[in-house]
């Protein structure tokens, strides 16, 4: 899995040691032989600790909490960036991006980029968008279609991660499972009902139905979902990456 997470650099060591006024490194190897504080020690409360959206994606990277549940193995599929201003929530990984480490690399991205009109630079560049599913690992299939993420991941994740991503403007909640989770209560009893009561949600929040080739059906039944929400979320889009 490729995780994909950037953060401000932090001074080394050397830097605040040449900060110091002169004199300050003969008290430090005095303090030393007397024995008051090792300097190893104190060089070490000096070292650069990890900013606090890293160090939380490297335990997501870890995790393997629902491994005995999951029939691929887990390889948790997180795309985030501290200055990210769009945050793509899905449901869980498919297998193609299960294999690749990148999400959204399939048809269905294909179609999800063409209804934010963005070009996969754009897309892919991590200060733009983020994406943290439902489910950050694949939870394999039955009878040909996706297993629902696990019911583990989101309540342990979520209420970490999402504090931490200050510069979003605008989250895009792809199904039914991230429109339940996101809106709660508000959401309505059926993935339709919520997308079609869109403007009933704040202004940076966008129900939308999963991308999938499986939805084109509902995409036909629906031709208002293409004349008159699709144009509104991409100038949502462009005004969060402006």
């Amino acid at each position: 899995m490729k995780v994909w997470a950037e953060t401000s650099s932090a001074q080394t060591v050397g830097q605040v040691l040449s900060d110091q006024p002169r004199g300050w490194l003969d008290k430090e190897r005095e303090r030393d032989h007397l024995g008051a504080v090792p300097r190893s020690k104190s060089l070490k409360r000096l070292a650069p600790q990890p900013a606090p959206l890293d160090a939380l994606v490297a335990e997501i990277r870890a995790c393997r909490v629902c491994a005995a549940s999951l029939p691929h193995g887990p390889a948790p599929v997180i795309w985030v960036h501290p200055d990210a201003r769009i945050l793509i929530a899905g449901q869980a990984p498919g297998r193609r991006v299960h294999e690749s480490g990148i999400p959204w690399n399939d048809p269905s991205g294909d179609r999800l980029r063409q209804w934010m009109n963005l070009d996969r630079d754009r897309f892919y560049d991590r200060r733009n968008i983020a994406v943290a599913a439902m489910g950050f690992c694949y939870p394999g299939t039955v009878n040909g279609a996706d297993l629902p993420p696990r019911p583990e991941c989101a309540p342990l994740w979520r209420p970490r991660l999402l504090p931490l991503m200050r510069s979003v403007k605008l989250t895009l909640l792809v199904g039914g499972y991230a429109h339940r989770y996101h809106l709660r209560s508000k959401a309505k009893q059926t993935l339709g009902e919520t997308v079609r009561a869109w403007r009933e949600y704040p202004a940076n929040v966008m129900p939308l139905p999963h991308p999938s080739w499986r939805n084109t059906g509902w995409l036909n039944r629906n031709p208002w979902f293409e004349k008159e929400l699709l144009p509104v979320l991409r100038r949502r889009v462009k005004a969060a990456l402006a």
